[in-house]
């Protein structure tokens, strides 16, 4: 009873299992024979319709009107689609495309294989859940007869117009679905979305421009980003840490050097990124188009050309004043726009601006010491104003005094240079005397010492001064001009670390 329970099935009985052939068996032609036999038995269906007498479904053959009928919607559905594919290559790619929908040959009792729910959208020409646009008025300017005649001018139809105009505004501007709630616009609101749209796409165009092609407070554009990554992957720099200081001419920023095959790179630089915009430094061109050294190679209309030359400017500055063994950032290399100094400080952290610097009086003393000596080593040793020397401008790092951003320096046979220099010796006299350094001498003698004039001071007028240094600088400035060739030859003295060619212009 075990045996009979074991072979019981929930789906039935088990068929006996079929005897195994041998491979000799089924190689036999009798075999093949045997099997084709049973295959024939089954009744095939080879003969057109025979799938339609199955169903049970006979077509009405009779009708030569419905023959007809049945081809020409075949006809016409191989046209569409021919239609379609023509259409499609047509357009492309293309943002403006072209349609052939007047042309399609769609029956309206055209049946389809989808189920009555469903909607065939390719072989519909009307979206039923879509609002009609409003009608076009003909061309004599008006509908209908008598009483009921309309004009263009009409405000309903007018109002429909202009809210099916809306579908004509950019992408990115949501108009909604006036034609369904029957949204009447006047022409005066029309005209003010239109107008906004415009601005709002200006702006919008304009504010990616900025931020493509500018140098902002702490961020740099693409171009000056791959420049950095460029030095990074040559070696030149190990990583770039951070922003470290910004200003209204560069933003600086902390790097660890790498190598260089011409010169050693210190562990700890700088790379003073010079801003693209001309937004807060707008007379920047003042300070390098009457210098001989650039004068004719500045060119207003392009502004990157100019921060590169104010850039190079700074660079052979500073080949100067190490020259003359003044304190001040070694230069490493020049790269377009980015300028690559040594470090002022120590494990990452910045020397302090003198101005914020905690010093006592004897130290405060000798700085002021330390910057009138190199006041009169810029300018007769170098042949260099600084202009633009404050207490901002000049850092505390171990025990002396250091001096950055010399770009905007300038030799004393600028056209403004000893106005310059007045500036400098008023900035420097009045913050050592406010913090109590009696040895400060005032602006006039200090102008006096460090340039090696003898400009009366008299009663400490500073209009008769500066008309005494104005009247200095137009007699320089006629002189340079009839004996430039002989008095200023460019020299190579200012050659400092090599600028890398622009290949990638």
């Amino acid at each position: 009873v075990s045996q009979v329970d074991d072979c019981r099935n929930p789906w039935g009985s088990v068929n006996p299992a079929a005897p195994a052939c041998s491979l000799a068996d089924v190689m036999s032609e009798q075999l093949a024979r045997q099997l084709d036999e049973e295959n024939n038995t089954f009744p095939t269906l080879t003969e057109p319709g025979a799938d339609l007498m199955l169903s049970g479904e006979v077509p009405d053959t009779t009708s030569d009107l419905m023959l007809a009928q049945i081809l020409q919607m075949q006809f016409d559905r191989e046209f569409d689609d021919q239609l379609r594919r023509e259409e499609k290559k047509f357009n492309g790619d293309s943002k403006v495309s072209i349609s052939f929908e007047n042309y399609r040959m769609v029956h309206p009792y055209e049946d389809s294989d989808s189920s009555e729910d469903e909607v065939d959208w390719q072989d519909t020409r009307h979206d039923p859940y879509r609002a009609e646009k409003p009608q076009t008025t003909p061309r004599k300017g008006f509908t209908g007869k008598g009483k009921n005649i309309t004009t263009k001018h009409d405000e309903v139809n007018c109002g429909r117009k202009n809210t099916a105009r809306m579908d004509n505004f950019a992408p990115e501007v949501h108009v909604g679905d006036g034609l369904g709630m029957d949204l009447k616009l006047s022409n005066q609101v029309f005209n003010s979305l239109k107008q906004h749209c415009y601005s709002e796409q200006r702006r919008s165009a304009k504010l990616h421009e900025k931020k493509e092609h500018s140098t902002a407070e702490q961020a740099v554009d693409p171009r000056t980003r791959l420049l950095m990554y460029k030095m990074v992957n040559a070696g030149v720099l190990e990583n770039i840490n951070g922003c470290i200081s910004t200003g209204k001419e560069s933003v600086v920023f902390h790097a660890d050097g790498g190598s260089l095959e011409e010169q050693p790179v210190p562990d700890e630089v700088v790379l003073k990124v010079f801003k693209t915009t001309l937004n807060e430094f707008k007379n920047r061109d003042r300070y390098i188009k009457d210098d001989y050294r650039f004068n004719d190679r500045f060119s207003k209309l392009n502004p990157r050309k100019v921060i590169r030359l104010w850039a190079e400017k700074e660079m052979h500055n500073l080949a100067r004043m190490k020259k003359a063994e003044i304190p001040c950032p070694d230069v490493v290399v020049l790269k377009k726009h980015i300028l690559v100094m040594s470090f002022i400080g120590k494990d990452h952290v910045p020397a302090p601006k003198i101005k914020d610097a905690m010093l006592g009086s004897e130290d405060m003393k000798n700085a002021y010491y330390q910057v009138l000596h190199m006041m009169q080593q810029l300018y007769r040793e170098c042949n260099l104003v600084h202009a633009d020397l404050s207490e901002y401008n000049m850092l505390w790092h171990e025990g002396k005094v250091w001096l950055i951003d010399v770009s905007q320096s300038v030799e004393p046979t600028h056209p403004h240079g000893l106005e310059f220099l007045f500036r400098d010796c008023r900035n420097i006299s009045t913050f050592f005397q406010k913090k109590g350094v009696s040895e400060a001498m005032s602006v006039y003698d200090l102008f006096n010492t460090v340039t090696g004039l003898q400009i009366p001071v008299g009663a400490e007028n500073e209009a008769e001064f500066m008309a005494e240094i104005v009247a200095l600088e137009k007699r320089n400035e006629d002189h340079v001009q009839k004996r430039r060739k002989k008095v200023f030859p460019f020299a190579s003295e200012d050659s400092g670390p090599p600028l890398e060619p622009d290949a990638d212009d």
